[in-house]
């Protein structure tokens, strides 16, 4: 039989993210489980091309990484004390850095929320959770989080 040890969280910081928080603190108290809380900082640096200075880039990834740790620290603290958490700030691509670090921390199940994009904005941008659960090392457990219970 499958065992949940470790949940893999990729947080966004807004409301749907603490709204599935509720899910992840009912799953990992339910099973005794351990919390990866990651966030990814779009690497920017692929817009090096469009006429911005590099070091004006690297500033603004740099100031955006700390100031995601900073804030992943408060939404661990105000959603998931109590649980035994790893906070995890690291850039890349979303959704590919998203599998590799469930496969590199050995994530028996991720949890995350969809946004229900529509439209022009999915053709453009695509859904991190469809393409999180195409390619996952692991289940994924996708909640919408504006749907009523």
């Amino acid at each position: 039989m499958p065992e949940i040890k470790t949940i893999l969280f990729p947080v966004d910081f807004t409301e749907a993210s603490s709204k599935v928080a509720g899910y992840v603190r009912l799953l990992a108290e339910k099973f005794g489980a351990r919390v990866c809380a990651l966030f990814v900082v779009e690497d920017l640096m692929r817009y090096a091309g469009f006429y911005v200075p590099h070091t004006s880039l690297e500033k603004l990834e740099k100031e955006l990484f700390e100031g995601a740790q900073r804030r992943m620290n408060e939404f661990v603290e105000e959603h998931l004390s109590g649980l035994e958490v790893e906070p995890l700030v690291v850039s890349g691509e979303v959704a590919s850095k998203i599998c590799e670090i469930a496969k590199d921390r050995g994530a028996d199940l991720i949890v995350m929320g969809t946004h229900g994009r529509k439209g022009l904005e999915k053709a453009l941008f695509g859904s991190v959770a469809e393409k999180v659960v195409k390619t996952a090392p692991c289940p994924v457990l996708t909640v919408n989080p504006f749907q009523k219970a």
